[in-house]
C-alpha cells in the first residue's frame, strides 16, 4: 500500500487564486516519453488516495493526473467558502492548462462524477473535443437514482455543522461499512480519515454535501452532458452500493444508452479499493478497444 506520506511526496502545489491546490502529475518523473494521459478524479469525503491501488498499473501506460479537489485532501480547505462542482471543473481545467495538456482522458468516482460531467459538458460544446474517453465509478450521476446514507441527510439538515463538529472516526468506519460490500481494513480507513481530518476538514464537511443539491439544480445539464459524450463512454458500477448502485446503473441505461456498463456484483460503493483488480480490468479493456493501447499487465 502506498501511504498517505508517500503519496504527498509525489505530488505538488499549484495556486488556484488564495488556495493551494495537491496534486500528482506522474508525468513529472518520465518527461521524454510520449503518453496518453489520463485524468483521476476522486469522491466525497475522501481524496486523490483513492486511487493508491491503481496507481501503479496505471502510470505505466499512462501519464497520470490527479488531484485533490479544494476542500479535500491536502488542499486547502477554506471555512467559509462556497464550495461548487462548477469551481472543482474550474481548477481541474486550469492545473491542466499550465501543464500544457489538451488532449485527456478521464477515469472518475462519485463526487469526482459529477465533475467530469461538467468537464463533457463543456467540452461537448467544442469544436475539438478534449476528453478522449470516460470511465465513470459509482456516484450520483443521475439525481433520481441516489438513495443517500444517513450521515448526508443530516449533514443536509439544519444541524449539519454540528453533525460535524461531532464526526469521529467511529462514526467514519461505520458509514464506509455500510457502503462498502468488501469491508475495508482498519488501517486503511485510519488513512482516509486522516486526509479528512487534515487542515480540520471536519469543520467544511457541512459545506461540501452541498453538492447534492446542485446535482439536483444542474441535473439535466449533467444528464444531457453523457448523453451528448461524443467519446467512448463507460459505468462500471459495484452494485451492492446502497447510495448508487443497481438501481443506479438500471436508470443509466434508460436514459444513456450509447454508453457501456458493467456491473461488479459483489462490490459496492468503492470498486477501485474494494475490486481493484476487477475494476482495472474491466478499464483496461475499455481503453484497449477505444485507445488502441497495447494490453496493460495487471498486478494489482
Amino acid at each position: 500500500m502506498i501511504t498517505t506520506q508517500q503519496w504527498l511526496e509525489k505530488g505538488s502545489f499549484f495556486e488556484y487564486g488564495q488556495y493551494q491546490i495537491f496534486f500528482i502529475d506522474s508525468g513529472n518523473h518520465t518527461p521524454k516519453i510520449q503518453k496518453e494521459t489520463l485524468l483521476l478524479l476522486h469522491g466525497f469525503p475522501t481524496s486523490s488516495w483513492d486511487w493508491h491501488m491503481l496507481w501503479p498499473d496505471l502510470i505505466r501506460k499512462f501519464r497520470v493526473i490527479t488531484l485533490d479537489f479544494i476542500g479535500y485532501g491536502f488542499s486547502d480547505k477554506p471555512t467559509k467558502h462556497k464550495y461548487s462542482f462548477f469551481e472543482q471543473a474550474d481548477i481541474v481545467e486550469s492545473l491542466l492548462h499550465s501543464l500544457e495538456i489538451s488532449n485527456y482522458n478521464i477515469l472518475a468516482h462519485d463526487y469526482g462524477d459529477t465533475v467530469a460531467q461538467e468537464l463533457l459538458a463543456r467540452d461537448n460544446q467544442k469544436t475539438q473535443n478534449s476528453i478522449q474517453s470516460t470511465i465513470l465509478l459509482n456516484g450520483g450521476i443521475i439525481y433520481e437514482a441516489i438513495e443517500l446514507a444517513l450521515i448526508q441527510r443530516l449533514l443536509l439538515s439544519p444541524i449539519g455543522s454540528i453533525v460535524a463538529r461531532f464526526m469521529s472516526f467511529a462514526k467514519f468506519k461505520q458509514n464506509f461499512d455500510n457502503i462498502c460490500a468488501i469491508k475495508r481494513p482498519n488501517e486503511e480507513l485510519k488513512n482516509y480519515w486522516q486526509l479528512i481530518n487534515h487542515k480540520s476538514g471536519t469543520k467544511v464537511v457541512h459545506r461540501l454535501i452541498n453538492y447534492i443539491r446542485e446535482r439536483k439544480q444542474f441535473r439535466d445539464r449533467w444528464v444531457s452532458s453523457l448523453q451528448n459524450s461524443t467519446g467512448p463512454l463507460t459505468f462500471i458500477n459495484g452494485t451492492q452500493d446502497p447510495i448508487s448502485g443497481k438501481a443506479m446503473v438500471d436508470r443509466f441505461r434508460q436514459l444513456v444508452p450509447n454508453a457501456s456498463v458493467i456491473e461488479l456484483e459483489k462490490t459496492g460503493h468503492y470498486p477501485q479499493v474494494e475490486s481493484p483488480s476487477q475494476t482495472l480490468s474491466h478499464s483496461v479493456e475499455f481503453w484497449y478497444k477505444h485507445l488502441f493501447l497495447q494490453d496493460i499487465s495487471i498486478t494489482t
